[in-house]
């Protein structure tokens, strides 16, 4: 691992290099999506979403888009912006909820539309063109961390809810997100932020001319404690960004490097009966050994004209983690530590083609290939950091091939038709060090999607709509044969998951920016995944059914201010009858409400305070066992001179003491029986924090 000081020197070396950076300024001919992008001709649809350079959400979908559940973010959204953690950006996506359950350095927790997506889970993520999530991870099925993304290099951010587009494919029965970096800039500077608990943040961005085309770079370094009382979660982390575009081949080429590496220690998850009988407080840990260590390299090429677009990509990536939810339960003498360790290369791309317009038909058509190469993913019992044992441990090859056409018609002046076909197909091969559980396996499933767009009038669109997708299980699911705990013989699991939903919504736009969407969604997952508290990753449950209300609101209110209302509410339950069983899903968040007053001057003030409430959730499939509801308050304010940029973050700013996350399940303290104790267990907000943050304009 890099260490502080040694990333303190290289960035601090890189701004010597650097003749001209920025922070978070969009340029104004900078694409807003990596998907190819074409204009909409009435009753003819664009499957990208076009240019975005405007504040909030004050973009005019009409007539571009499949649903009234899809949408694009500007990068001024996201500056004004109060952020806690990086993978807060994802948040921009209405409904959805980031927590975190551990140490800061690992992913997210992601909710969306009545899922406990775990760790990215049925939600398909994509930095540049390259997919996030991470298959059969030693973690968690579509383990998708974000902490490699600078948020002042966004762009802006495209999501699509629900399984209506033909051009994803894995984990994207709920929905999916692009998120698109800036390619050029504008200005030069650097970003210093302090806070409490010894937060440090030091940002350099920026970019010059070079031989004919445009060189950007950026250094992130951060380091800090956090709040928590019996240990310093000191993060250190460490991220580099270098970014060539060029006009070239008819097209616009660009070729980027990034680098990201940290390490931290974990406050995870604890048991209330630990605070209630004041064994340590709400901040504290009962394993102070928990942490990890992640990195991830990748180089990646887009080049994209009018008519074409191919993306290809290299990623290496390697996680260690330590984590104790049960602490005693296993192993009363040396504890339930345990290690989880995920080594891999990823190689993909895509191509994508649209044809000329045939009549009022205009259709694409595309494939995506990724092969993910598992040197090492195991799980091992540990002590101190150190492993005692082996649970199980593998190398695994999987590879994929996505085909994808997407055909879009003027059936009259208002009434436009979508239809889209895909087809995946997997290849599984594992190798373990129990040769039972070694062998290969594959599968393919199709998808087909169609969806309606009536446009009532200039102001208004409806739209229904019904898709099909999937979800890949865990490569070791899919030939495993005997439980490497006990050696008992257990069923393996199908390798593709289907999953099914339809749509009907209205979506309004006016001049001056007023926007507001109704959807009324449903969606069917054939076989849940679920997260498994004492061991640490997910498995394939039951089948469940969802059905929601979803409505959001962006009102320009003055001038420079925009209020902004979000709110969705979930009816999630298992479909299929379990022995012994309900049929409430653990973790699903019924009721998820979103509010925000936010105010920009490009010459003066600029800031925003927002509201986000999550209300309680079943924690056992019988709903004997329910969380708290959670009210988080955030605010950001600041002001721009001609060369410096002045702001403050004030993070849960009434002090609130609710749970970012809780699971109910049984552990075991010193002094318990043996088969432990059922008990709630969470991970607090973060008490109220201050940061300031000074930009340098050159």
């Amino acid at each position: 691992m890099i260490k502080r000081s040694v990333g303190l020197t290289f960035l601090w070396g890189g701004l010597w290099l650097c003749s001209g950076i920025v922070v978070a300024q969009p340029a104004g001919d900078e694409s807003a999506s990596a998907d190819l992008s074409v204009d909409r001709q009435p009753g003819l649809l664009d499957s990208a979403v076009e240019e975005v350079n405007v504040f909030g959400r004050q973009h005019n979908l009409l007539g571009q888009s499949v649903s009234a559940s899809e949408g694009v973010v500007g990068a001024k959204d996201i500056e004004v912006r109060p952020l806690q953690r990086t993978g807060e950006v994802l948040e921009l996506v209405p409904g959805m909820v980031v927590t975190q359950h551990s140490g800061s350095g690992k992913a997210n927790q992601y909710f969306l539309r009545g899922t406990n997506l775990d760790h990215g889970t049925d939600f398909s993520t994509f930095v540049d063109g390259m997919p996030v999530n991470m298959r059969s991870h030693g973690h968690g099925q579509g383990y998708t961390d974000l902490n490699f993304v600078i948020p002042e290099l966004v762009h802006s951010i495209s999501f699509k809810k629900g399984p209506y587009y033909a051009d994803v494919g894995d984990f994207s029965g709920v929905g999916n997100a692009s998120i698109n970096s800036q390619r050029r800039l504008s200005r030069s500077g650097v970003a210093l932020t302090l806070g409490e608990d010894n937060y440090q943040r030091l940002l350099a961005m920026g970019d010059s001319a070079l031989a004919g085309g445009n060189l950007l770079f950026a250094l992130e370094n951060q380091y800090y404690d956090g709040p928590w009382t019996d240990i310093d979660e000191d993060i250190e982390k460490l991220n580099a960004v270098l970014r060539y575009t060029k006009e070239m081949w008819g097209g616009e080429l660009s070729m980027s490097a990034m680098a990201y590496d940290n390490s931290w220690n974990a406050a995870d998850q604890i048991p209330q009966r630990a605070v209630s009988q004041g064994l340590i407080d709400q901040y504290g840990s009962l394993d102070t050994d928990v942490g990890g260590e992640s990195s991830r390299y990748s180089l990646s090429a887009q080049w994209k004209n009018q008519r074409n677009s191919v993306n290809l990509y290299v990623i290496e990536y390697e996680l260690e983690l330590f984590s104790n939810f049960t602490y005693l339960l296993d192993d009363p003498v040396n504890g339930d530590e345990f290690e989880q360790y995920d080594s891999r290369r990823i190689l993909g791309g895509e191509w994508r083609h649209l044809l000329p317009a045939t009549g009022p038909l205009q259709q694409q058509f595309g494939v995506q290939w990724r092969y993910d190469d598992i040197d090492e993913v195991g799980l091992y019992r540990s002590a101190n950091r150190q492993r005692l044992s082996t649970v199980r441990e593998d190398s695994i090859k999987e590879g994929s091939v996505g085909l994808f056409w997407q055909g879009d018609v003027a059936l009259t002046e208002k009434l436009t038709a979508t239809a889209g076909l895909r087809y995946d197909y997997y290849d599984f091969d594992v190798d373990s060090d129990r040769p039972a559980n070694s062998g290969s396996e594959s599968d393919g499933i199709g998808s087909a999607k169609l969806t309606v767009a009536y446009r009532i009038n200039a102001n208004l669109e409806s739209y229904v709509g019904y898709g099909q997708s999937f979800h890949s299980n865990d490569a070791r699911g899919t030939t495993i044969r005997v439980d490497p705990v006990d050696g008992s013989a257990v069923d393996s699991v199908d390798p593709l998951v289907r999953s099914h939903g339809g749509e009907m919504g209205l979506r309004f736009f006016a001049s001056g920016g007023v926007s507001a969407s109704l959807a009324l969604w449903t969606l069917d997952i054939d076989s849940e995944l679920l997260f498994v508290g004492d061991a640490g990753n997910t498995e394939a449950s039951r089948a469940s059914e969802r059905r929601g209300v979803e409505v959001t609101l962006y009102y320009p209110i003055a001038p420079n201010w925009t209020a902004d209302l979000e709110y969705a509410y979930t009816r999630a339950r298992f479909s299929e009858n379990a022995a012994g069983e309900g049929d409430y899903i653990e973790g699903a968040l019924p009721e998820v409400v979103s509010a925000g007053l936010s105010y920009s001057d490009d010459d003066a003030w600029y800031g925003s305070v927002r509201v986000r409430h999550f209300g309680e959730r079943s924690l056992d499939s019988f709903n004997d066992m329910q969380s708290d509801p959670t009210t988080l308050v955030n605010g950001k304010l600041g002001y721009r001179w001609p060369h410096l940029d002045v702001s403050l973050e004030v993070l849960n700013v009434l002090d609130s003491d609710d749970h970012d996350i809780d699971y109910f399940y049984a552990s075991r303290l010193a002094g318990e029986p043996a088969g432990g104790v059922e008990d709630i267990h969470f991970h607090p907000l973060e008490p109220r924090t201050l940061r300031v943050t000074g930009k340098w304009w050159f």
